[in-house]
């Protein structure tokens, strides 16, 4: 690499030369209340080098932002931002275009300001002192490839990674990525908790991810913040040196992507030990959402990617909710994204939370790569098999993008793409009494909206289930089997079950006609799709 590329590169947190943004006490991000200005350029970068070189035009109407202001560049592509003493300014990805990304697909599109760096007692590194902020901040982009951002495209998500040993970041190679190389994936994304506490996991953990070939966006979570840190202020010094602001936007195809650090950390112990979070947002983010949003357009879908979900009640909740989602009301299509409890749920939010866009804010709180915590018993070739406590197994995601729709398809790891439901039946039951036995059925992606049936034969009626939350009995004979192994060799057990909030159940046809049988089941999601599993049945 050149000198001028690696200068360019340090200037767009470009890894450990760049600065990193201690934000304001109130916001975590650039407060713009009180600084001096900035001002710089959008420009093609034709020759891609990270400079803006002699005849390289400006980009007109980019938008940029300090973490609170968004602003757009003007028809040279020249912007102008408010800035305090310590500031990240970034540029928002606009359709068409796209910013540098790293060997590890990790895109690079902000300058951190940090006259003084990171302080020196974190436990992880934040970033050097960048000395007085430059005379003007130029932001690369370059013309993205047609073909890879219409109107159709697709993205890979992921939640909680989260290993906490090399082993664990071998897990999330083995498991997942192997099955994604040569993807033909847009773009993917990971909701947080990308490691397990061990910052010094995010370099080698980007490295197998970055083998999948696409650009990858990355939301802070929980166990990606420096412990050390006093307070929720310098939490997120190693996660800005590393992959920049906690909090951006950027736009693909016709699709607008929110990114919020939900996660707001008390600061350590007295001891040193870590302290705890509370999920929510700060005022400077909801300055940010609702800049942003007016410049999007009414029509076109919004997307807010965060950690901590939305759908939290009681000490969980989220305090800002309703503002965030009386925020989005200025746009009918919208959906948000989250992760970090472990269990796969979705919530369809309305007027009475705040949400007017539209009949209902859709809310997937998302399955996790870790499933639990990379507990329980191994596969036969090592991996931990880490069902989560809903019955879930672990896994990602597709969610494709037509305009202004979506779909989301939830992937088992290391399972066919068809697999997408658990039947807990009877081997054998006798016909007198078949009409009290019960099926129990776990769509591992369903919601109140997914309609579930059964029939006792290719051409028995189909009988419809009742959605009824509960535990997963194929979860809890798991964790029962694992007891005692677990108490041999003194490891962490997999967690306690829950009541899983997309478990169906029915009954068995009265004096069901004698035979083996074939119990067919089949989940129609709330786009239509269509998803059948099956279970042989010994009626007597």
């Amino acid at each position: 690499m050149s000198a001028a590329r690696a200068s360019a590169l340090a200037l767009l947190i470009g890894l450990v030369a760049a600065g990193c943004a201690t934000p304001a006490p109130d916001s975590r991000l650039a407060d713009s209340a009180g600084g001096g200005a900035t001002t710089g350029v959008v420009f093609d970068d034709e020759n891609r080098n990270g400079l803006r070189d002699a005849g390289e035009p400006g980009v007109p109407g980019v938008a940029v932002s300090n973490g609170r202001d968004v602003v757009q560049s003007d028809s040279a592509g020249r912007y102008s931002l408010r800035v305090g003493e310590e500031a990240i300014v970034f540029v928002i990805k606009p359709r068409g275009w796209m910013t540098p990304v790293d060997e590890n697909g990790i895109p690079h599109f902000a300058y951190v300001h940090k006259p003084l760096g990171s302080p020196p007692y974190l436990r992880y590194p934040g970033l050097a002192p960048t000395g007085p902020l430059p005379a003007s901040i130029d932001f690369p982009l370059h013309p993205s490839d047609p073909s890879e951002e219409g109107e159709r495209f697709t993205m890979i998500l992921f939640g909680d990674p989260q290993p906490y040993t090399l082993e664990q970041v071998d897990f999330v190679g083995r498991a997942v990525v192997e099955e994604l190389l040569g993807s033909d994936a847009a773009f993917g994304m990971t909701l947080g908790d990308v490691v397990g506490d061990d910052l010094a996991l995010f370099t080698p953990l980007n490295q197998v991810i970055g083998r999948i070939g696409v650009p990858w966006y990355n939301v802070p979570g929980n166990h990606d913040v420096n412990y050390r840190a006093t307070s929720d202020l310098h939490s997120d010094e190693t996660w800005e040196r590393v992959y920049g602001p906690t909090t951006y936007a950027f736009q693909w195809g016709a699709v607008h992507f929110i990114v919020l650090d939900d996660v707001i950390y008390a600061g350590a112990n007295p001891d040193g030990s870590p302290g705890g979070y509370r999920g929510g947002l700060m005022p400077a983010q909801l300055e940010f959402v609702r800049g942003y949003l007016r410049l999007v357009p009414e029509d076109e879908l919004v997307v807010v990617a965060m950690h901590i979900p939305l759908s939290g009640e009681g000490r969980h909740a989220f305090p800002q909710r309703r503002e965030l989602l009386e925020a989005l009301s200025s746009h009918p299509h919208t959906l948000s994204l989250s992760a970090h409890t472990h269990f796969q749920s979705q919530t369809f939010f309305g007027a009475e939370d705040g949400y007017t866009g539209s009949e209902f804010h859709h809310h997937l709180n998302h399955a996790t790569v870790s499933g639990s915590w990379w507990l329980g018993e191994r596969d036969l070739e090592g991996i931990p098999i880490a069902t989560m406590r809903d019955g879930t197994p672990k896994g990602y995601s597709w969610i494709d993008f037509d305009g202004n729709r979506y779909r989301v398809r939830f992937k088992a790891a290391r399972r066919p793409a068809d697999y997408q439901m658990t039947i807990h039946a009877p081997g054998a039951v006798a016909s007198a009494e078949s009409g009290s036995a019960e099926i129990v059925v776990n769509v591992f992606a369903g919601n109140e909206k997914t309609r579930v049936e059964m029939r006792l034969g290719k051409d028995a009626p189909w009988i419809p289930l009742e959605r009824e939350p509960g535990k997963d009995p194929f979860y809890v004979a798991l964790r029962a089997s694992e007891r005692a192994s677990v108490e041999a060799s003194g490891r962490r057990p997999l967690p306690p079950p829950i009541d899983s909030p997309h478990r169906w159940v029915g009954r068995l046809p009265a004096r069901a006609p004698i035979g083996t049988r074939v119990l067919e089941v089949r989940a129609t999601d709330m786009y239509g799709d269509v998803h059948v599993a099956h279970r042989i049945i010994r009626v007597e």
